[in-house]
């Protein structure tokens, strides 16, 4: 209920404010908010040759494409006059996402699909877990610790070994598989969920554990900076884990007081205390790497375990071939019925993501969030915060609606300021410590058909909010 109201106030909000801006004059066309792509610049006036001043009028005549640009200062969108059929079109500033009808395009062909092709795959190997029995043998063996972080979840049950594939997915930075395993441990949760159209506890724990964004190798992120030059794209990598670290104690903290869970349990404290030890013990590690050390670790260490997973779901299956053959089946057709499961949830899950893709782009074309973000700026500025801090909000504010956008946001910060600066150290903190919010309960809720998602999206936004605050003080400890 709260996440269907709240995506009505966004797309309802945003159309009206289109609506003001088209009658008030402050916008000339709104036809980019339909049709316009990103980066596409703005049509803000349109004249009659004579209207312009003479050395403007001058100089379109004599261009060769009668085109006039001005202004060529490349960290700010130019101003440009285009002569055609007896009028000067004028266009200043660039679109910040797609448009609506765009998006809808692109929300298919660049996300679902491929999206689709990772689900297929994915779903394939988990097929092959369950029928092998890998994936009993893992929830055996790790249940006696998820019975206490979710209480309401039968002993052994084979949601538990979705989750820890996800949770670890996560934490290596694998997100082509996070999502797949994920889907799957959602699908798992919903058949022992009571009430199929309300989020249960589990799910909730679940969801907030995850979108927490709790991640030891932030390739992209040092990809990204790599690519901007920075001096050592991989010096955010221990900000990074402290910040996605203390949202993920904050998250299981708030929803464990929510639904009581004893947090006194010897079993569950222990399990905090060795995961605590292994980030430590491999912080250490990596700090003690060079530059080319640290960034063989971390663009290795991903993919091997990736490869491994692979490599053991098929030999397992292997060395198990006759539990297939009792279920009248074979390794390789297991494989296919798992990949078709896993096509029918991507096509599920796709209206879901084109509503919330949608408001998203109909609220940043509109310009009603950048009114937001520069007001939510000039309040930390006025309250004498750093302006190297408000200069990187944008990428916090934008990440529970958009990775892309944020991810936009973060490359210019960091061509802007430079990769190196306060502002973009921290932006690239902001990207790697939080969660997609909005995407990720359309696609996990939407997977299932869960329609009241309950107090999700408030802690998901709450323990955003933490981890916002947590990468300001850690990066200005470390930078």
């Amino acid at each position: 209920m709260v996440l269907s109201r709240f995506w009505l106030v966004i797309f309802i909000s945003s159309i009206l404010f289109i609506v003001y801006s088209l009658f008030s004059a402050n916008t000339y066309t709104i036809d980019y908010v339909l049709n316009g792509k990103k980066d596409d610049p703005i049509l803000v006036s349109e004249k009659y040759a004579e209207q312009l001043p003479a050395f403007i009028k001058d100089s379109i005549m004599n261009a060769p494409d009668q085109t006039m640009i001005v202004d060529m200062d490349k960290s700010n969108a130019d101003t440009t006059y285009v002569f055609k059929n007896k009028t000067v079109k004028i266009y200043s500033g660039v679109q910040k996402s797609d448009g609506l009808l765009p998006t809808c395009k692109s929300t298919l062909l660049d996300l679902i699909i491929p999206l689709i092709a990772y689900l297929a795959f994915f779903c394939g190997l988990m097929e092959l877990l369950i029928i092998s029995g890998a994936s009993g043998k893992l929830a055996k063996g790790l249940s006696p610790v998820f019975v206490k972080v979710f209480p309401s979840i039968p002993k052994n049950h084979p949601s538990i070994s979705y989750m820890t594939l996800n949770f670890a997915a996560n934490f290596l930075g694998l997100d082509s598989a996070a999502t797949p395993f994920g889907l799957k441990a959602m699908e798992s949760l919903q058949e022992i969920n009571p009430d199929k159209d309300k989020a249960s506890d589990a799910q909730i724990m679940f969801m907030c554990l995850h979108a927490s964004g709790l991640t030891l190798i932030a390739t992209s992120i040092i990809g990204y900076r790599a690519a901007a030059n920075a001096s050592n794209p991989a010096d955010v990598m221990l900000p990074c884990i402290i910040t996605s670290f203390i949202g993920t104690i904050a998250a299981f903290l708030i929803v464990g007081i929510k639904q009581k869970i004893n947090f006194k349990s010897a079993s569950l404290v222990a399990v905090l205390m060795s995961l605590i030890a292994g980030i430590i013990g491999l912080l250490m590690y990596v700090s003690h790497l060079d530059l080319v050390g640290k960034n063989y670790f971390t663009s290795n260490l991903s993919a091997l375990i990736l490869i491994g997973i692979v490599a053991f779901t098929l030999i397992f299956s292997f060395i198990n071939e006759k539990k297939f053959t009792e279920a009248s089946t074979t390794v390789y057709d297991s494989f296919v019925v798992g990949a078709n499961n896993g096509v029918k949830t991507g096509v599920i899950i796709f209206p879901y993501v084109l509503g919330m893709l949608v408001a998203i782009s109909l609220f940043r074309n509109s310009g009603l969030f950048e009114i937001i973000s520069n007001g939510i700026a000039f309040f930390f500025s006025a309250m004498g915060v750093n302006k190297e801090i408000t200069d990187a909000l944008p990428v916090a504010l934008l990440r529970p609606f958009s990775s892309a956008g944020s991810r936009g946001f973060l490359i210019d910060s960091m061509n802007t300021f430079g990769a190196d600066s306060l502002t973009g150290r921290l932006s690239s903190i902001f990207q790697c410590s939080a969660e997609s919010t909005f995407y990720v309960i359309a696609v996990y809720f939407g997977s299932v058909n869960i329609k009241n998602t309950r107090y999700t999206l408030g802690t998901m936004l709450l323990v955003d909010l933490i981890c916002v605050i947590t990468a300001i003080f850690v990066a200005i400890w470390f930078f």
